[in-house]
């Protein structure tokens, strides 16, 4: 008789919370409210799946307005922040160095899958996002993808959301 022994991701999976405090924000020099794609997308996957919208923002794509607004993600609470946008190459994009600058722990493997089912989408081009994610020395889980529907689709439903709850886990031990 076969016995089945739960994984240990299994495992974790059981004992994580089911719901995160999220805070969204958008880095763009150009998306307001109505045209914030990205951000929406974010909001309704969350919803969707049960978890609270700590906060959101619309900042410039300025290094200094976008850890202003982690600052303020901490203050209210948010145990994530999902960035989108400011992830290219352009000399406005910025969202990388600022994200990478307040990573105490990074978390390399969210790039480099990102990247590679970019890559299954979009062909070579996925190289041009600077996808990131870790932990600030504060505690708080960032994840910063591009901005475009896309992108924010493929890190939220095969990346983010699937092991929201098993990071926050792990975060806690």
């Amino acid at each position: 008789m076969a016995h089945h022994h739960k994984s240990v991701p299994e495992q974790h999976k059981e004992r994580a919370p089911a719901s995160a405090r999220v805070y969204v924000v958008t880095c763009s020099d150009s998306r307001t409210a109505a045209t914030d794609e990205g951000g929406k997308l974010i909001k309704s996957r969350l919803a969707d799946r049960g978890h609270i919208l700590a906060g959101s923002a619309i900042v410039p794509d300025d290094p200094a307005r976008i850890l202003e607004e982690l600052g303020r993600a901490r203050a209210s609470g948010a145990q994530v922040a999902l960035v989108t946008g400011g992830t290219g190459l352009s000399s406005r994009d910025s969202t990388f160095e600022a994200i990478s600058g307040v990573l105490a722990r990074p978390l390399p493997g969210f790039g480099e899958l990102f990247r590679m089912l970019s890559y299954a989408q979009i062909g070579a081009a996925a190289m041009l996002s600077r996808a990131a994610a870790g932990v600030t020395r504060e505690g708080l889980l960032v994840f910063a993808m591009p901005g475009s529907p896309a992108a924010v689709e493929l890190a939220c439903d095969k990346l983010i959301l699937p092991e929201l709850g098993h990071l926050l886990e792990e975060l806690a031990r």
